[in-house]
């Protein structure tokens, strides 16, 4: 059991000090697989501005939690060009789930599929959820592993700090 705590606590460690070195990395432009059976070129989802990847699966219950805040914020923020793309990472014998699950929860944001993680392994998103912001130039603003309640708070922050609006929040309330 000790073992396992000590193990634990050094992976959480590791992946906070990993995720650190994530900002301002320059993400390659490439094709993600859409929920809908198109695909599109990351350069053409920033088109409009910056965006918000989520990588999230099924059967991961934080990835269910965050991303209720995350379907708020894609509308809270779509009309500054802002959007959020959530790549499910399910294998490709789940991926009807995935389906039926956006469409239950009738969810509005991009979905993408990732079954093979090939779009996960180049945005270094090893645990799940993990939320990467990039910005209109490729580059990411800002990288987060995990989610608990009140998690919500910093990714707002920072989708705020992307796009300019600190002070517009600050204002509201």
């Amino acid at each position: 059991m000790k073992n396992i705590l000590y193990f634990t606590i050094s992976l959480l460690i590791i992946s906070f000090l990993y995720a650190g070195q994530k900002r301002d990395m320059m993400i390659p432009d490439m094709l993600i697989k859409l929920i809908d059976g198109e695909q599109a070129r990351l350069s053409s989802l920033l088109e409009d501005g910056p965006i918000l990847v989520e990588f999230w699966a099924t059967w991961c219950a934080p990835c269910k939690k965050e991303m209720i805040f995350l379907e708020e914020f894609h509308k809270k923020y779509s009309e500054t060009g802002f959007r959020v793309l959530a790549i499910s990472t399910d294998s490709p014998k789940s991926m009807s789930k995935v389906k039926s699950y956006i469409r239950a929860k009738k969810y509005s944001f991009l979905v993408g599929l990732d079954p093979n993680q090939e779009v996960a392994k180049k945005m270094n998103a090893m645990l799940l959820p993990t939320v990467v912001l990039i910005d209109s130039d490729r580059k990411v603003s800002w990288y987060h592993q995990g989610f608990v309640p009140g998690d919500e708070k910093e990714i707002e922050a920072q989708i705020l700090k992307l796009l300019d609006l600190e002070h517009t929040n600050e204002s509201e309330k």
